[in-house]
């Protein structure tokens, strides 16, 4: 079976499983989303969320969180780890965002990558869920679950987004990554699989490779 029409089958499987799959973040505004997945790097989602529950009442904007004493915003978002950099990041984020873009985040790729501490993993996660353009996001669910299918043989998170955008419709790249993150996080899971439970265990190469 191609690459491509295997996708497309898994696809239709994950869409009939979770039809309301979407990005897991809580947020009000596209600073409020930016934010909280630069925090979500190397943390859950869930804790993130009540983090920010406190931290937007306290920073409501991106002068606000320029404007941050660097050791309390530290403080603030501790719980999420690797606080120090996330910190300094957000801060010099927002400068940015105040200097070079009249206080907006911007609509591409080009510009979100200009901005201290995002990736393509981030901007992907602005882009399609706030300016509703096509991106594949991949974090760690997603690295881990293309490969166990098939979908690509690399590590390299970079490699991994070109090796899925080749074989999805463009209108289904972020749609796609959410799903991916839903079963990685329900079934797929890092230590051990439920493959028992998998509704995609027939394009499953891990899977298939261990039966056999």
């Amino acid at each position: 079976m191609r690459k491509k029409e295997k996708a497309e089958n898994i696809l239709k499987e994950l869409k009939s499983l979770y039809p309301d799959a979407t990005c897991t973040l809580d947020y009000k505004t596209p600073l409020e989303l930016l934010i909280a997945t630069q925090l979500a790097a190397q943390c859950t989602d869930a804790r993130v969320n009540i983090v920010t529950k406190d931290l937007f009442k306290k920073y409501r904007s991106a002068e606000d969180f320029a404007g941050a004493d660097l050791s309390e915003l530290e403080e603030d978002i501790k719980p999420t780890g690797f606080f120090r950099n996330k910190a300094r990041n957000i801060k010099e984020c927002c400068i940015k965002i105040l200097r070079d873009f009249d206080g907006k985040v911007p609509d591409n790729m080009e510009d979100l990558l200009s901005l201290p501490g995002v990736g393509r993993k981030t901007a992907n996660v602005i882009l399609s869920t706030v300016f509703n353009k096509p991106g594949v996001i991949v974090d760690t669910h997603c690295m881990r679950l293309a490969n166990r299918l098939g979908l690509t043989k690399s590590q390299n998170p970079d490699i991994v987004e070109r090796d899925l955008m080749k074989i999805l419709p463009k209108s289904e790249w972020a749609n796609f990554s959410h799903c991916l993150v839903f079963h990685g996080r329900e079934i797929c899971q890092a230590r051990k699989p439920k493959c028992q439970n998998c509704c995609i265990l027939p394009y499953c190469a891990y899977a298939n490779k261990n039966i056999k």
